[in-house]
């Protein structure tokens, strides 16, 4: 993109800038420290020109909106057609409380729901289950079977609105109650929309919440998306997780590495079954983090989209363009909140949202400031739902596509971060691909040597975090409201478990579940088979208990 003679020409003026300008700069005003670098420590150079992208090459690294490699965005007019979804995560206690909050955020502009589950949940379990004790709705909204999921969205026209679902190892069961749910609602499957999580590779990379071993866990995956593909063309049937990558501790690099190298083993899982690509791909999307170093996130989600694009097209063959688009939701970082000064947290949220807009994404949840210390309180949530909306209506960021393009050290790091994708690629095929590379514990390791090092810097005083290790106030009173569960809701959930237990038809459940066994024994698609039990009432723990005892269960291996 730039003449040879003209980047000699800029060579040789950069050299004198450094011998004069600059020089006399440093003498007057030594800079702060001797190393600049990113929040995931990759090092910034003082200054960036075209030197630095001497071989960008437009048309095939950047291109415009809406075309192949889309790294300026999946769509021609961004914003400026469209706005993102503002879709905040919530829930916590019964279902009733959460769908309360549901309503609460539909009414202050919220654009789509997102489904935070709890512990027990998580886990495939219910809420009486010896295991769940103590874990009820502390992290998410407890969903023990069918009736749960009916109140979660009582009032709440499921043909209308799109639903999220972070949910993993037991994604398939709580699908089929979101489904059976929306049939009681006369709502037909052909017409939800909405995502389902569903990546399971994340959580035995960084999250750990995985119930069955890998291989089994991966063929649910797969019923789903081919379920999906075949009966719900409006489902993201994956969200491909970097989120929670990132929330344990990996830079920024390994979270999109790990991440779209996930993606491209469900596409390879997908494939083996049968299925056609340009049928699948594009229900596909993907979820990542935004953290505090603005441009470093801006980049990362610019390269994704341009590597995603590529390894769709060149790699699997993907003819269909929407198959090789890189659709995302974002989160503002959890792990960057602050116990102390939560305040602060409104700030970082805004800086972390700005960067997950002016990085394209297409939907957005951002953390309220007291995230750190519960589960957020109706003004913090408001708060945070009030930072996406001055965003796009008085900012001026949304007026035009990716405004940032063409900055050479924006432009230096989406290369930059693209290269070392593929090196960490090269990693993980060395070991045989992704499941080899779980099993010897390759991407745990990655991920907790970047963790050490980042928490490192930040006691040795190296990363200034304020409020934390810089400008704290030792004498500060926590001024903000702390959201309270109703005390009596734990009760209440335990005898809609007993009450639905003494009126269901338990011979059709057990019919159920014995046909699930057996098909589960063979290589049917499950989902019909997980329909068939939450509409007779069958509990999660029943059903997870059937799955447990044909798969078995997952216990992670400890390495030397």
């Amino acid at each position: 993109m730039y003449d040879k003679k003209k980047l000699a020409d800029i060579a040789s003026e950069e050299e004198k800038w450094e011998e004069t300008t600059l020089q006399r700069m440093l003498a007057r005003f030594p800079e702060r420290r001797d190393e600049f670098t990113t929040t995931s420590s990759e090092p910034v150079k003082r200054l960036y020109t075209p030197l630095d992208v001497a071989d960008l090459d437009y048309n095939e690294d950047l291109g415009f909106p809406g075309q192949y490699p889309y790294t300026r965005g999946v769509h021609a007019t961004m914003y400026r057609g469209k706005q993102w979804t503002m879709r905040m995560f919530a829930g916590f206690g019964t279902a009733e409380e959460t769908n309360r909050r549901y309503k609460y955020l539909l009414e202050q502009g919220n654009m789509g729901l997102s489904v935070a589950f709890d512990l027990a949940t998580l886990m495939g379990y219910d809420t009486d289950a010896p295991e769940a004790l103590g874990e009820f709705g502390t992290c998410g909204v407890a969903i023990s079977s069918l009736k749960d999921m009916e109140v979660l969205f009582d009032g709440i026209p499921l043909g209308d609105v799109s639903t999220s679902m972070t949910i993993n190892s037991p994604a398939a069961t709580i699908w089929a109650m979101y489904i059976a749910t929306a049939e009681k609602q006369g709502v037909p499957m052909s017409h939800l929309r909405g995502t389902l999580q569903n990546d399971i590779l994340k959580e035995y990379i960084a999250q750990k919440e995985y119930i069955f071993p890998p291989e089994p866990s991966m063929r649910l995956v797969v019923d789903t998306v081919e379920f999906g593909t075949k009966h719900l063309p409006q489902w993201n049937t994956i969200s491909i997780s970097g989120y929670h990558i990132r929330e344990a501790g990996s830079t920024a690099v390994q979270e999109l590495a790990f991440t779209l190298g996930d993606g491209l083993e469900y596409v390879r899982w997908c494939l083996d079954r049968g299925m056609d690509i340009d049928d699948f791909a594009p229900r596909l999307s993907l979820f990542f983090n935004c953290h505090n170093d603005f441009f470093e996130e801006i980049a990362k989600f610019r390269a994704a989209r341009r590597i995603w694009a590529r390894e769709m097209r060149e790699t699997f063959g993907a003819r269909n363009p929407r198959s090789w688009l890189c659709r995302f939701h974002t989160q503002t970082a959890g792990v960057s909140l602050t116990a102390q000064q939560p305040e602060n947290n409104i700030v970082r949220v805004a800086i972390q949202a700005l960067a997950a807009v002016l990085g394209g994404s297409q939907s957005l949840h951002t953390n309220s400031m007291d995230e750190a210390l519960a589960l957020p309180s109706e003004e913090a949530v408001t708060i945070a739902m009030r930072t996406q909306q001055i965003i796009a209506e008085e900012s001026g960021v949304a007026n035009t596509v990716d405004p940032l393009a063409g900055s050479f050290y924006l432009e230096h790091l989406t290369n930059k971060m693209e290269q070392q994708v593929y090196d960490y690629w090269d990693q993980v095929q060395a070991m045989g691909g992704v499941l080899p590379a779980i099993e010897n514990g390759f991407f745990q390791r990655e991920i907790a040597g970047a963790a050490y090092l980042y928490q490192r810097q930040v006691d040795n005083d190296e990363r200034v975090i304020v409020g934390v290790n810089e400008y704290a106030d030792e004498s500060e009173d926590l001024k903000i409201p702390i959201l309270a569960m109703d005390p009596q809701g734990y009760e209440r959930q335990l005898a809609r478990l007993e009450r639905l237990r003494m009126e269901r038809d338990n011979q059709a459940v057990d019919q159920t579940l014995s046909a699930l066994r057996q098909a589960a024994q063979g290589i049917e698609n499950l989902m019909p088979y997980l329909l068939d039990a939450v509409r007779a009432y069958a509990t999660l723990s029943e059903i997870t208990d059937v799955l447990r005892d044909v798969f078995g269960t997952y216990e992670e291996p400890t390495w030397i």
